[in-house]
C-alpha cells in the first residue's frame, strides 16, 4: 500500500485526486490528462496559457507530454492497492471532478476524498462515518444536535439534550458504540442460528432433489418395463389371434370340404334327372301311340330307378353330412382360454407378484361370534354363539378370523369386499398374537397392521394402538392388499377407478404372517374375492 507521502505525489494539484492518465507541462509539473484539458480549453479564449501549478505562460498552448514513468507508477499501484469500494457518495470539495468520498463528517455534514481528509479536523466533535448523503438521520429531530447515545427503555437513539433534559432524562443509556456492538452479538447469535437453518435446509433441499431424481428414475425404469411388458402382451394376443382364427378356418374348410363334394354329386344328378324328365315329357307330348309304346320298355328302367335315385339321395347326405356337423365353439374356446392363461402367467411371472387365490378362512382360529360362511370365504359378525369347541388359537374375545395359510416369503397379493354396515379391520399379523384380551385385537398390539372403518366411515391404519387417519374415506367396497415380505411392505388399495393407493407400512418382518380379519356389530362381514 501507497504511504501518505507518495499519495501527496501521486495526488493530481487540480482534483486532488490519484492521477488519472498523468501528463505534464515543459515547467515539470504533471496533471491529470482530463484535468489541463479542462483547464487550457478556458485559457484558450485569452490567448494566454499558464501552469496552473507555477503560473509560467505559454504562447501557445503548450504540448502534453505523457509522463511514462508516472504511468507505470499509477499501474502499479493499482495492481498492488485494493479496490476502493464504490458508495456512490463523493467528495463535497473536490468541484472540478467527481472523486469518491472516503468518509463523511457528520458535524460538516460534508463527504471528503483521501486528500480532504487529511486536511480534515481531528477534533471529537467532528465525528466521522461512512460516506454518507442522509444527514437527517444522523441528529435529532428536536434539538438538531448529533445523536450519540441509546436509551435502552425506549429502543431510541438519543442526543445529549435528550438525555441530560429531554423526555428521555433518567433512562438507562449506552454510548451508541456500545450499543451497536450489543446488538450486532445478538445478530451474530441470530445470524448462527440462520446458517444453521439454512444449511438444513439445503441438506433437506439435497435430499428432496435426490429423491426426486430416485423416483424419476424408477418412474423412468418401471414405465419402459411395463411398456416392454405390454407390447409383448400385445403380440402375444396377436398370435394368439392368429391362431384362433387360423383354427376357425381350419375347422370351417374340415367342415365345408364333405358339403362341397356332396354338393357336387347332387348337382350332377339333378342334371340326369332332368335330360331324363325332358325325354319323357317328349313321349308324353307325342301324338303317335305305336311311338309312345314302342318307348315304353325302354324307360321302364328309368322309372325304377328315379325311385332307386331317391333313397340313394337320401343314404347318400345321411351319411356324407353327419348330424351336428358344425364349428366346434367349445375346442375354439379351450384355445382361447388356454392362450390367455398362459399370457396371463407370463405377466405374473414379469411383475414378480404371486397372486394368492388360495386364501381360506382358518375356522379354527374364529371367534364364536363369527360365522364363516361354507366356501371359507366370508366372515359376517353375529349376536348368537357358534358353540364352537376350543382350541388354542381360537379367538375368545375379538371376533375375528385369520387364514389357514401364512406368508413368510414372496410377494402377495389378495382382495377383500367389506360391508357398507358395522366396524370392520382387515390387516396381517404373526402366527404369535394373542387370542384373548384386548391386546388380541388386530391393530391393538406391536403384532398386527390392519385397516380399520368405524361407524362414522373414517377410515384408519392402525398397529400396536397408534391410529392414522386417512383421507378421504374409501368410495367403494374392495379393497386390495400386497405383501412384500422381504421388502418389509404392506400396502393398501382402494380399488376404485381409478385404483387409489390408502396406505403402505414399511417394517422388517420377524415372523410368518397371516391375513386377519375383524368384525364388528350387526350387518359387517367381510368376503375374499381373491
Amino acid at each position: 500500500m501507497a504511504t501518505a507521502d507518495l499519495r501527496e505525489e501521486l495526488t493530481c494539484p487540480i482534483c486532488l485526486s490519484i492521477y488519472t492518465d498523468p501528463v505534464n507541462l515543459s515547467c515539470g509539473h504533471n496533471f491529470c490528462l482530463g484535468c489541463i484539458k479542462s483547464v487550457l480549453g478556458t485559457q484558450e479564449g485569452s490567448g494566454v496559457y499558464s501552469c496552473p501549478e507555477c503560473r509560467k505562460g505559454f504562447s501557445n498552448r503548450p504540448e502534453l507530454k505523457r509522463n511514462i514513468a508516472l504511468c507505470n507508477v499509477m499501474t502499479h499501484l493499482q495492481i498492488t492497492q485494493p479496490e476502493q469500494k464504490d458508495t456512490g457518495v463523493f467528495c463535497t470539495y473536490c468541484v472540478h471532478s467527481p472523486v469518491p468520498a472516503a468518509k463523511s463528517c457528520l458535524l460538516c455534514e460534508a463527504s471528503l476524498c483521501d486528500t480532504h481528509l487529511r486536511v480534515h479536523s481531528k477534533s471529537e466533535e467532528h465525528v466521522l462515518t461512512e460516506p454518507t448523503t442522509s444527514w437527517g438521520n444522523r441528529k435529532c429531530s428536536k434539538h438538531k444536535e448529533l445523536l450519540k447515545y441509546y436509551c435502552t427503555e425506549d429502543a431510541a437513539c438519543i442526543c445529549v439534550s435528550c438525555n441530560l433534559a429531554g423526555e428521555h432524562r433518567g433512562h438507562q443509556v449506552e454510548l451508541l458504540n456500545e450499543a451497536s456492538e450489543k446488538k450486532k452479538k445478538k445478530l451474530r447469535n441470530v445470524l448462527q442460528k440462520l446458517s444453521t437453518n439454512r444449511e438444513k435446509t439445503e441438506k433437506r433441499v439435497q435430499s428432496l432433489q435426490e429423491h426426486r431424481r430416485g423416483v424419476q428414475e424408477k418412474a423412468a425404469g418401471v414405465t419402459e418395463r411395463l411398456t416392454a411388458l405390454i407390447r409383448d402382451i400385445r403380440k402375444q394376443l396377436e398370435d394368439l389371434e392368429k391362431r384362433v382364427l387360423s383354427d376357425i378356418t381350419q375347422q370351417q374348410e374340415q367342415v365345408l370340404l364333405p358339403i362341397s363334394d356332396l354338393i357336387q354329386q347332387l348337382e350332377k344328378e339333378k342334371d340326369e334327372l332332368t335330360r331324363k324328365m325332358s325325354h319323357i315329357e317328349e313321349l308324353c307330348n307325342m301324338t303317335d301311340p305305336l311311338t309312345v309304346l314302342q318307348e315304353q320298355e325302354s324307360h321302364r328302367d328309368d322309372f325304377c330307378g328315379a325311385e332307386k335315385g331317391d333313397n340313394e339321395v337320401t343314404q347318400r347326405g345321411d351319411k356324407q353330412v353327419p348330424a351336428g356337423g358344425d364349428l366346434d365353439e367349445d375346442l375354439i374356446s379351450v384355445t382361447l382360454y388356454r392362450g390367455l392363461a398362459d399370457i396371463v402367467t407370463d405377466v405374473k411371472r414379469d411383475i414378480y407378484m404371486q397372486v394368492t387365490s388360495d386364501i381360506l378362512l382358518d375356522i379354527n382360529t374364529a371367534a364364536n361370534d363369527v360365522i364363516v360362511s361354507g366356501d371359507l370365504k366370508t366372515a359376517s359378525w353375529s349376536d348368537i354363539n357358534q358353540q364352537r369347541p376350543g382350541t388354542p388359537v381360537r379367538f375368545t374375545l375379538a371376533p375375528q378370523v385369520l387364514s389357514t395359510r401364512s406368508f413368510s416369503s414372496g410377494r402377495h397379493y389378495w382382495e377383500v369386499q367389506i360391508s357398507k354396515s358395522g366396524d370392520w379391520r382387515v390387516g396381517v399379523c404373526y402366527t404369535s398374537m394373542g387370542r384373548g384380551g384386548d391386546q388380541s385385537v388386530i391393530g391393538e398390539n406391536n403384532k398386527s397392521w390392519c385397516l380399520y372403518s368405524d361407524y362414522n366411515k373414517g377410515l384408519y391404519m392402525i398397529h400396536n394402538t397408534i391410529n392414522t387417519l386417512l383421507h378421504p374415506p374409501l368410495s367403494c367396497d374392495t379393497v386390495g392388499i400386497l405383501l412384500d415380505y422381504k421388502a418389509g411392505c404392506l400396502t393398501f388399495y382402494e380399488l376404485c377407478d381409478p385404483i387409489r393407493h390408502l396406505h403402505t407400512v414399511t417394517v422388517t418382518f420377524t415372523e410368518p404372517l397371516h391375513a386377519a380379519f375383524n368384525i364388528w356389530d350387526d350387518g359387517a362381514c367381510v368376503r375374499i374375492l381373491r
